[in-house]
């Protein structure tokens, strides 16, 4: 998969916004999900052991997107968990776009995970889900 991220530290000073790119709809999913968990914590220090598979769909992709990432903040917070991955995919049956993924993580340990912000939910503050000319663009303000 290629997907590129970009933190913009210009956006919003006391909240995190990032801007992901990506070949398909799919890999602009994936890179968002990355943004996402990459601002909670370092993946690589989190082990696995706790699981929640997920399933979504909507007409609109752009808030089937919004309401993913609202999970994952949900799960963090309902759960006490952070992530180490999220695999997911995405498919369009008929009129709908239809999600499903996994969060795959363990409860927050301040000894051997690499904490970040602590995010409290996605806004709608310039949030958006495009495509320009082949590419898919989503912009995420993250409120922590």
């Amino acid at each position: 998969m290629a997907w590129t991220i970009r933190f913009l530290e210009e956006v919003a000073l006391a909240d995190i916004a990032f801007e992901v790119e990506g070949g398909s709809i799919e890999e602009a999913f994936h890179g968002a999900t990355q943004a996402l968990l990459e601002s909670m914590a370092n993946p690589a220090t989190v082990s696995g052991g706790w699981e929640r598979a997920i399933e979504r769909s909507d007409e609109d992709a752009a808030a089937l997107l919004f309401d993913w990432l609202s999970d994952v903040v949900y799960w963090k917070d309902a759960a006490g968990v952070v992530f180490r991955e999220a695999p997911l995919t995405l498919t369009r049956e008929g009129l709908r776009w239809l999600l499903r993924a996994r969060l795959i993580g363990a409860p927050v340990d301040r000894q051997t995970q690499e904490l970040h912000a602590d995010v409290k939910g996605v806004t709608k503050h310039l949030y958006e889900l495009k495509q320009t000319a082949g590419r898919w663009k989503a912009r995420v303000v993250l409120d922590v």
